[in-house]
């Protein structure tokens, strides 16, 4: 009898990844859920003995899922695969029942060790790779987007964290296309909040070039520098540089889970403060922009941080992430 195999993400593309990876010749019916909620409906019916598990979904998260199977005894067996690489997320799942934590970007022969570990699956280790049998469901490239920035935001997060000593909060991304009239709006509304402190940096390499924009919602500085084991209130101009180094780490680091995935590298600019007045910081042109929300569990920083990617980059990013979705 075929097993029922549930993959439960958010990501269409996440998800139709996840079913090429499975393995030639298994005996599964695959289901798929685009939430949690979705997700425990779809246990409860029986389709669900193997879940693969997003962790952070709308609705519903995979956190919340697994202690709902744990709760009510589901028949669940539970494979986490996150873009959240955070030890402490690692930690959390297996905690709550999972049994095996798999990072993005998923690869055959991983899920295939998973599989073979847990004897969930008798399967030959020269085929693990091997493409399915089933036929593959069209990618297309504006989910591969949503996925790739998930999986930057997720490595951006781990750095973070590890480097403050917390956990990261992360919320879904948001991938869409900006006129230039929209673009310069949303840079003003960024320009002198006193509520805010913006970081502007540049970034460029082949072929792709565009500026990140780092916004921290509600910084307490003084909170900032005790989780980075600095002593005393640190003065304004302290505060600008912890900021600015703060955000050049962050978006160092998410762009370099962008270019990992598509086998570029970039350079960066040094990190700027945005301020009210003055020359733009960029031109008046359409853009590709991705957002992507980070907030700290205690509560000390909440920020966005925002790439804008150059209206003349978009066909190179497409032709990059082409080899992916292929």
């Amino acid at each position: 009898m075929a097993v029922q195999v549930l993959i439960c993400d958010d990501s269409s593309f996440a998800r139709k990844q996840m079913a090429r990876c499975l393995p030639a010749g298994w005996d599964i019916e695959i289901h798929q859920a685009a939430n949690g909620r979705e997700g425990l409906e779809a246990i409860r019916a029986g389709r669900g003995e193997l879940v693969f598990l997003d962790l952070n979904m709308p609705v519903m998260d995979g956190y919340e899922v697994l202690r709902t199977i744990r709760r009510e005894d589901l028949p669940a067996l539970v494979i986490v695969v996150s873009g959240d690489v955070q030890e402490e997320a690692r930690r959390q799942v297996l905690r709550d029942g999972a049994l095996a934590f798999v990072r993005k970007p998923i690869d055959a022969e991983r899920i295939a060790a998973v599989l073979r570990e847990f004897g969930l699956a008798d399967i030959d280790p020269e085929a693990a790779g091997a493409a399915p049998s089933r036929p593959a469901a069209a990618i297309e490239v504006q989910e591969a987007y949503q996925e790739i920035a998930n999986i930057a935001m997720g490595r951006a997060a781990d750095l973070l964290a590890r480097l403050l000593g917390t956990f990261v909060t992360l919320h879904t991304p948001t991938v869409q296309a900006l006129d230039a009239e929209a673009v310069a709006r949303e840079i003003q509304a960024l320009r002198g909040q006193p509520t805010r402190t913006t970081i502007l940096q540049g970034f460029i390499g082949d072929g792709i070039a565009g500026e990140a924009l780092l916004t921290y919602e509600h910084a307490r500085i003084d909170e900032i520098a005790r989780l980075l084991g600095l002593e005393g209130k640190p003065s304004p101009a302290e505060a600008r540089e912890l900021l600015s180094d703060l955000g050049a780490i962050l978006v160092g680091a998410c762009l370099k889970g962008i270019a990992d995935q598509l086998d570029v590298s970039f350079s960066q600019n040094h990190p700027v403060i945005l301020r009210s007045g003055g020359t733009p910081p960029r031109g008046q042109e359409g853009a590709l922009s991705i957002e992507l929300p980070y907030a700290l569990a205690e509560g000390e920083l909440g920020c966005h941080l925002r790439l804008l990617f150059r209206e003349d980059s978009v066909p190179r990013l497409d032709e990059r992430i082409s080899y992916l979705v292929a």
